[in-house]
């Protein structure tokens, strides 16, 4: 396969994941902006979800002031913010022209009728009276794309290289929603890793494994109340939970495998020393240790990895 197409199939799907972990990233945030609290608090949970994606310096050069409708304008509307639920669906739509003739048509008219549909949506006001509609449409679009990509591409290297590009994107996503929450739950004093001893405390981490599809699936794992450390363990260390660290990890691994060459050695040989870190860890040794430093680490090296597979299989960064 042409290094050119398997990067528009890459990033096509590495697109379309990063709007449905934007989405549930703002839809965190609407939820336990909600919650009874001081507006510094308020304040801190939005400030923080801008730092943890790199992108309150161009938040602030736009806009100034820090409010919630503007964040929400900046991260669903904003064409100036590559990371936006705009640019991404639109990037995802034209990765997916530029190699039309690669994918199957249930595939193609998925993801542009995803594009038409959210102009439209943007054009209404519905999304600043009610968000939540409008999260729940990404999501089920992501998922939608998703699964005509399972069901009826062939199991080639295209398909390989868009799953590559999807699980990348979630594992470096599910990193940063954990470590955002965790980190403005300590700021704000009520965090306690073992248990919950704050009355607020609950609301907040049901908010977050909702945000990921997880909260039933807490209550199968555990069948107990709701801790900070079982959450970070579900959301990183369970291979079985499909949002979590672990899986991703999985999942790269596996398609890798699928197209390796003899460039990747290297590249294979780091995902496995990443993967390997978080099969045999153990989540108190992480909390022990700062789970946000081990969060920070993870991003670095899931960031390096996809570089690495840009050099080895795609069009270098740099090019492209």
């Amino acid at each position: 396969m042409l290094s050119r197409t398997a990067d528009h199939l890459f990033w096509m799907a590495r697109y379309t994941e990063r709007a449905e972990n934007t989405t549930r990233m703002l839809d965190v945030n609407v939820q336990t902006a909600l919650l009874p609290q001081s507006e510094s608090s308020v304040e801190l949970l939005w400030r923080g979800m801008l730092g943890i994606s790199e992108l309150q310096p161009q938040y602030e050069a736009r806009y100034g002031k820090l409010t919630p409708k503007h964040v929400l304008d900046f991260m669903v509307r904003d064409p100036a913010n590559p990371s936006s639920i705009c640019s991404c669906l639109h990037a995802a739509r034209e990765n997916a022209r530029a190699v039309r003739g690669t994918l199957t048509t249930e595939v193609w008219e998925t993801i542009n009728a995803t594009w038409l549909e959210l102009k439209n949506k943007l054009k209404s006001n519905g999304i600043d009276r009610d968000p939540a509609p409008f999260f729940e449409w990404v999501k089920y679009r992501s998922h939608l794309s998703r699964g005509v990509t399972i069901g009826t591409m062939l199991k080639d290297e295209g398909f390989y290289f868009a799953r590559l590009g999807t699980f990348l994107e979630r594992a470096d996503n599910a990193a940063r929603i954990l470590d955002v929450k965790y980190h403005a739950l300590a700021e704000l004093g009520v965090l306690d890793p073992t248990g919950v001893d704050h009355h607020m405390d609950f609301y907040h981490w049901a908010a977050v494994l909702r945000s990921v599809s997880a909260f039933e699936v807490y209550r199968k794992v555990y069948s107990d109340v709701i801790t900070p450390a079982r959450v970070a363990e579900l959301l990183m260390l369970r291979g079985d939970m499909p949002r979590s660290l672990m899986n991703c990890m999985n999942e790269v691994l596996t398609n890798l495998s699928h197209v390796r060459n003899r460039h990747s050695g290297e590249t294979e040989r780091l995902a496995g020393m990443l993967h390997a870190d978080l099969h045999y860890a153990r989540v108190d040794d992480i909390l022990r240790a700062g789970l946000h430093a081990y969060l920070t680490n993870f991003l670095e090296r899931i960031n390096d990895l996809g570089h690495r597979i840009s050099r080895d299989f795609l069009v270098p960064l740099a090019v492209a």
